[in-house]
């Protein structure tokens, strides 16, 4: 091969280098500029995340708050049942020693108009013992409860 082909074939490496060279420094800067995209673009992704967080921890809170509140009153309401009960079963339990030991009579009021058949009041006491007859009184209406 002469010198000049050897000429020809170099300058055609040498703008084969060139254009591989320019590739790799176009493909370099390509790189950064994509590079520096994606790192944007990952960092409003994270900032995103971030924000969904913090608004779910927030809601989250609200209905703990909500939560605590309700037990608080369910708390407070289940005292003041338990207190009235308490009390109610106390007044029961001392209205049941007053009347064992005496210290206390029932008395209802009966309706004396009442003179239907078997229902009237007798007139006359008897001596009979506490059964279930057949003769009842019957309690005024106005006055039951």
């Amino acid at each position: 091969m002469s010198v000049g082909a050897w000429r020809t074939v170099g300058a055609l490496l040498l703008v084969v280098l060139l254009i591989i060279v320019g590739a790799a420094a176009a493909w370099r800067v390509q790189d950064w500029r994509y590079g520096k995209q994606l790192a944007e673009q990952a960092r409003m992704h994270a900032d995103t995340l971030n924000q969904l967080s913090q608004t779910a921890a927030i809601a989250q809170r609200a209905e703990q708050d909500k939560r605590l509140a309700i037990e608080q009153r369910l708390a407070a309401s289940e005292q003041t049942h338990f207190r009235k009960m308490s009390d109610v079963q106390r007044d029961q339990d001392r209205l049941r020693d007053r009347l064992a030991s005496s210290d206390l009579r029932l008395s209802v009021l009966l309706d004396a108009t009442e003179v239907a058949k078997g229902c009237g009041v007798p007139a006359t006491p008897t001596t009979s013992g506490v059964d279930h007859a057949t003769v009842r009184a019957r309690l005024d209406p106005a006055h039951a409860k």
